[in-house]
């Protein structure tokens, strides 16, 4: 594997977590700035109106401490995921919403959850579960990290801990992260092969493949002996006798 092919930083790195946040913010300015509530267009479980927030509700907040507890970790977890999960970061982000949404609806309180909360803890599982499943050490130290910086979430998916949030989502979102952990294939991760002439203690002159050339790059002979002498065949004296017969 090279690491250059699958760890390059574009502008796609930034660019889609900046477009996800753009919309979050301007969505909340326009219902601040209109007086108008839009949390009627959040997941109302089991109801067939309430499947449209399955796409709206990531974007739809109650209030600005909400929107903005979640725009850092949306953030920083969805440029994480595009960097290191390139080839399978658009299948995650998009089927995440639809998947921990659907089960948001199935299981959800009877009433309206919004925010994209979901969405953070389908990547904070999916992160740390599929750095695990990898053994390649760049993406374990990321799983490492993720779980040190946003460990603490896991106790939300709890009914009691906070009534005010919606943690069906939370469960959903975990839950959905670590599917998608199991069943998205990434890269077999291998450590870059380092040859002898890479490592910095190589010595040519005890090297055996450097021992067939001499100073000047010409390619010798190092098994045979310089005093030994070819044979030339065509200097051999010998005599040769004919007889003839009658």
């Amino acid at each position: 594997m090279n690491d250059y092919h699958h760890f390059k930083f574009t502008p796609s790195v930034w660019l889609v977590p900046a477009i996800i946040l753009i919309i979050m913010w301007f969505i909340f300015f326009l219902e601040n700035s209109l007086n108008v509530d839009l949390s009627s267009h959040g997941i109302l479980p089991r109801t067939f109106s309430g499947l449209q927030g399955i796409l709206f509700s990531p974007f739809l907040h109650g209030d600005l401490n909400h929107i903005a507890n979640n725009s850092i970790p949306l953030f920083i977890l969805t440029t994480a995921l595009i960097y290191f999960y390139r080839d399978i970061s658009l299948k995650v982000l998009c089927y995440g919403v639809l998947v921990s949404g659907i089960m948001t609806w199935v299981i959800g309180r009877d009433s309206f959850h919004i925010g994209a909360s979901s969405l953070i803890y389908v990547l904070v599982s999916f992160i740390f579960f599929k750095g695990m499943m990898t053994q390649y050490y760049r993406l374990m130290a990321l799983s490492l990290t993720v779980v040190v910086i946003y460990g603490g979430l896991i106790w939300y998916v709890f009914p009691e801990v906070d009534k005010q949030i919606s943690w069906e989502g939370h469960l959903a979102g975990l839950i959905t992260g670590f599917a998608f952990a199991i069943l998205f294939k990434t890269p077999d991760y291998k450590k870059a092969i380092q040859y002898n002439w890479e490592k910095p203690d190589f010595n040519p002159e005890e090297d055996a493949f450097m021992k067939h050339f001499d100073e000047n790059g010409n390619f010798v002979n190092a098994n045979v002996p310089k005093e030994e002498k070819s044979l030339d065949y065509f200097n051999i004296d010998e005599n040769v006798k004919y007889s003839t017969k009658q």
